[in-house]
């Protein structure tokens, strides 16, 4: 999959990657400077006018956000991968093949970077960031705290646990903010436990409970009401949306403000990534 290429590439650098996609037709005249055209106008393809292999890519996840000029007679196409990560396309000048990642000037600029930053992954971080907001989270933390880091929890998942205790410096402190998305994925009595947290009275303080017990067997699960299913099964959904397919997964705003994600324990610096100084 295409997303399997970009994961693998480092944050601030996609490698190029040459796909065989072929299309019939030729492409446009070159164009020269990196600004944002409207989208798949034109060329070679079907009768909708998106080039075929700009379908091809379509077909692997990537979803056009806008057409774009870049230089050496490419077109480009700036998009998103599986909803997740922004990424340019160039479609190569016979219109038959088309180069996902970076392409550099003689300067080693990014052609495409403030173009993405503009068109995909600001206006992605505000649809992520809204759709969070709006879930059934439990907060971990001062709601003054300045920063905001979501996590999807299952109230048996030892992972979470050893998050939720690194985590403590910087939420006692009252420099974060944890949100804990729950599911109930991993075990028969997960959903019961997570139920046990949001049908409580304070849920905040039954989470603490399932924390600080967490080695005894955590919070004791309880018949779980309507309302508490509803929520899990959205906080799943949105778990897979988010592209996670265990837990913990972690989302937090970098100094940039666009959103990053990170599936399972944090390794090496980024706690202070994600929470800042201790």
């Amino acid at each position: 999959m295409l997303s399997t290429y970009l994961r693998a590439a480092p944050a601030a650098l996609v490698l190029p990657i040459l796909l065989a996609v072929s299309g019939c037709g030729q492409a446009q005249a070159p164009k020269t400077a990196a600004q944002a055209t409207p989208a798949a106008a034109g060329a070679s393809g079907d009768a909708t006018g998106v080039p075929a292999p700009i379908k091809g890519l379509q077909k692997l996840g990537f979803e056009v956000v806008s057409e774009f000029e870049a230089p050496g007679g490419l077109r480009g196409f700036a998009g998103v991968v599986n909803g997740q990560q922004p990424a340019a396309a160039y479609l190569t000048p016979d219109g038959k093949h088309v180069v996902v990642g970076s392409l550099f000037d003689a300067q080693g600029n990014d052609v495409a970077r403030d173009l993405l930053t503009e068109k995909v992954a600001g206006p992605m971080t505000e649809k992520i960031w809204s759709q969070l907001q709006s879930s059934a989270w439990v907060a971990d933390g001062k709601a003054s705290a300045p920063r905001v880091v979501y996590t999807f929890s299952d109230a048996n998942c030892p992972y979470c646990h050893k998050f939720w205790d690194a985590a403590r410096p910087w939420v006692d402190a009252g420099k974060v903010q944890l949100r804990h998305i729950l599911v109930g994925v991993i075990r028969e009595d997960s959903p019961g436990k997570a139920a046990a947290i949001l049908q409580a009275a304070n849920p905040s303080a039954a989470l603490l409970e399932n924390e600080h017990a967490f080695d005894r067997g955590g919070i004791k699960p309880v018949a779980i009401s309507a309302d508490a299913s509803r929520k899990l099964d959205a906080n799943q959904a949105l778990m897979v949306e988010m592209g996670f397919q265990g837990t913990p997964g972690i989302l937090f705003k970098d100094a940039e403000g666009h959103v990053q994600r990170r599936s399972g324990l944090p390794q090496g610096n980024d706690l202070e990534l994600m929470f800042g100084p201790r």
